[in-house]
């Protein structure tokens, strides 16, 4: 049995998703009442965007959770960093695979207090905040100092505009065939561009309708093609 089937952690994620899914309704009607200017605006205010939601989950998908305990524990990541914490789901399921990975360190961020709080309180009930430590504040901040080297798996589940700027933070402690997973990707074609392009360095494909899955290739040479 691992850690991610032991029924504490899988009745909690199952109780989570539940609530998740109770919840999306209203979240899809907050977010189509919104006016046009309304909508402009939290493109370019991610701040405002997010506070307006911070009481929504905003989960990854079930399977994209199963996915995400799958990568890590077959990379046999010890190192992980995680944009946008959220309440927590996306994190007991990368914090399950360290613990069978035989231990490690997840460094997570998240802006909004109250979802700190229950992203820490799930993590307790999970058994594993002692792997975890989630960061308050602007990601561009938190993720820019202290940072485990070497990054073994990346989650960026965040404001999806920041995707760019925040591998920017991370590329440097990248290791040679770590693996970086986007949620909602396609909702910035910079980030795209960038890990679809050998000549920066990653090996990249879409996945299901939504994540993208990108593995860093060793540091190219004197213009080489980059190799794992």
């Amino acid at each position: 049995m691992t850690t991610l089937t032991q029924p504490t952690l899988s009745i909690l994620l199952d109780r989570l998703f539940a609530e998740s899914d109770a919840l999306e309704d209203a979240f899809r009607r907050e977010m189509e009442s919104l006016s046009p200017e309304q909508r402009a605006a939290d493109r370019t205010d991610y701040r405002q965007f997010y506070g307006r939601l911070k009481d929504q989950p905003l989960p990854v998908s079930r399977v994209t959770g199963k996915l995400l305990y799958l990568l890590a524990r077959s990379v046999r990541a010890r190192n992980i960093v995680e944009f946008g914490t959220s309440f927590g789901i996306s994190t007991l399921h990368l914090a399950a695979a360290l613990r069978d990975n035989g231990g490690g360190r997840l460094i997570g961020s998240e802006f909004e207090p109250s979802k700190i709080s229950r992203a820490r309180a799930n993590l307790v009930a999970g058994g594993l905040s002692d792997l975890v430590e989630v960061r308050e504040g602007d990601a561009l901040e938190t993720l820019a100092r202290d940072l485990p080297d070497p990054i073994d798996f990346v989650l960026l589940d965040g404001a999806k505009n920041l995707y760019p700027s925040i591998l920017s933070l991370l590329e440097g402690r990248l290791r040679a065939g770590a693996l970086l997973v986007a949620d909602n990707a396609d909702a910035c074609p910079e980030y795209l561009a960038r890990v679809r392009s050998a000549a920066h360095g990653y090996l990249s494909v879409p996945f299901a309708d939504d994540v993208e899955l990108s593995m860093r290739l060793a540091v190219p040479r004197n213009g080489a093609v980059p190799h794992v």
